[in-house]
């Protein structure tokens, strides 16, 4: 089978053409598995499989974590998709991508740059504090669609020179907290001299940080807006791999109409997998 892979912000990702739904649907966890296994194959955050749509897409985006899990939605994997849609023809410069969790629609911006409307707000809590140790936390919680994809949001103090292994087992903590019946990523934040932001998940299905978040910098971005620390237009999130843009637009009654999430993708390599570790 023939193969993209691509990243987003260092999000990274394989992605396989299966408009014939060739693929056993039993078969995803385990292919996700196989070729996600960093040095073993060819290593990813995450698998997503093109699939006909079965609704008014014009494709349908399957996404498995790099555990083999199955994903509700992933932010930097749409933006990336959505250019693998375009230059294979599978829509236009605008186009909408079926997710587990809902529609999203993706905007192409230049050859590199790709911008989504993300599923909105099914839940925000940003008043959601978490006790791990007896240390109270001040999270925000926040879904992305139905069903929602979870994200815990928690600032953390000098997060740029934060102790990686101490960050590393706090984030394991909370992803795995009885406070999240759905298990959580976990992105910690501090806000950056200019107003923008610096952010970091600990992502759910990876078990691990991984160099940007597409859904975490924006609720991360939703949980500050609705807590008015900052304006929701244009905000930068800089995460290890590269900076992701979040808008929040909300209508009159503060319910939330529109969720942007702007940046860059990277065609890293196409080619024919050939892993004989396979077993489809």
């Amino acid at each position: 089978m023939d193969f993209w892979k691509m990243n987003g912000a260092g999000n990274d990702f394989i992605i396989i053409n299966d408009m014939a739904a060739r693929i056993p649907d039993g078969k995803l966890g385990d292919l996700a598995r196989t070729l996600c296994e960093r040095r073993l194959s060819i290593g990813a955050d995450g698998l997503m499989v093109v699939r006909p749509a079965q609704a008014d897409g014009d494709y349908r985006m399957v996404f498995f974590n790099s555990d083999g899990s199955e994903g509700e939605m992933c932010g930097n994997g749409a933006r990336c998709i959505c250019r693998y849609g375009y230059e294979n023809g599978l829509a236009g410069g605008t186009q909408r991508v079926e997710t587990v969790s809902g529609t999203v629609t993706g905007t192409r911006i230049d050859k590199r740059q790709y911008r989504v409307r993300l599923n909105d707000p099914s839940v925000l809590e940003p008043d959601y504090p978490v006790q791990v140790d007896e240390v109270s936390y001040p999270c925000a919680y926040v879904e992305l669609g139905t069903p929602g994809l979870p994200h815990a949001v928690v600032p953390y103090p000098g997060l740029k020179d934060a102790d990686e292994d101490a960050l590393r087992r706090l984030g394991r903590a909370l992803r795995y907290h009885p406070a999240f019946p759905k298990g959580a990523n976990v992105t910690f934040f501090e806000f950056a001299d200019d107003g923008g932001l610096h952010a970091r998940t600990y992502e759910r299905g990876v078990e691990d940080f991984t160099l940007a978040c597409g859904t975490g910098a924006a609720s991360l971005v939703a949980a500050l807006t609705a807590l008015e620390r900052v304006d929701g237009w244009d905000v930068p999130v800089r995460m290890p791999g590269g900076t992701l843009t979040v808008t929040v637009e909300r209508d009159g009654d503060g319910s939330y109409q529109t969720l942007l999430l702007t940046g860059p993708t990277n065609v890293v390599c196409k080619g024919t997998v050939t892993d004989e570790e396979l077993t489809i």
